[in-house]
């Protein structure tokens, strides 16, 4: 099996959400983490683990197909949307429903053979926009917010019933492994807290 060439950045667990001006906050989609890589005619799906899912999730592979750039690499969230338009693990994980899978990008490592890791996350998320500018079903640009609005927009996300929040340093390069620069902040009612707690106990 071939190993990805990208190793994708882990969020630190936090207990509080950053609010100074130099962070940037994504909603936490309930689902899986994928690497895309696509190469001309070929996409590659990369879990986490760099496990190859390329086969799995053919709405996915279809969009990244669709795209008029022939090279790139992003990275995001392989979900399940609900009937009420929130991520439904449940559904996800059973594989009973992998032809509706759907993707949300929210950074860009390489484009066109331009490798994008050094670059700070502003600018990656600029060139991931530009990415996905034309809008094909199965892939999405993940919204996010900036500065001091992060704990508001936490309280909110908990008060819809979403997992949470990553908060994401917007002058910093992409590197593999466990970063202090993105800091994951679960919502505490969230289901897949237990979920959690089932693999560790």
């Amino acid at each position: 099996m071939l190993k990805p060439l990208f190793e994708p950045c882990i969020p630190t667990h936090g207990n509080k959400v950053p609010n100074g001006a130099d962070w940037i906050h994504e909603i936490k989609h309930d689902g899986y983490r994928l690497i895309i890589q696509r190469e001309g005619k070929r996409v590659r799906l990369y879990t986490r683990n760099g496990n190859d899912w390329s086969d799995r999730y053919p709405m996915i592979t279809e969009a990244a197909l669709r795209n008029r750039v022939s090279w790139f690499v992003i990275d995001g969230e392989a979900v399940l949307l609900g009937v009420d338009g929130r991520s439904d693990f449940n559904g996800l994980h059973s594989r009973k429903h992998n032809e509706k899978v759907q993707f949300y990008a929210f950074d860009v490592l390489s484009l066109e053979g331009e490798d994008l890791r050094p670059f700070p996350l502003h600018i990656r998320k600029v060139k991931l926009a530009r990415l996905l500018a034309r809008r094909v079903h199965g892939i999405f640009l993940s919204d996010f917010e900036q500065g001091e609005i992060g704990p508001d927009l936490f309280r909110q996300a908990c008060m819809m019933g979403l997992e949470g929040m990553v908060s994401k340093r917007r002058d910093r390069p992409y590197r593999g492994g466990r970063s202090p620069h993105w800091i994951k902040v679960k919502n505490r009612t969230h289901h897949s807290i237990d979920r959690v707690k089932e693999a560790f106990s």
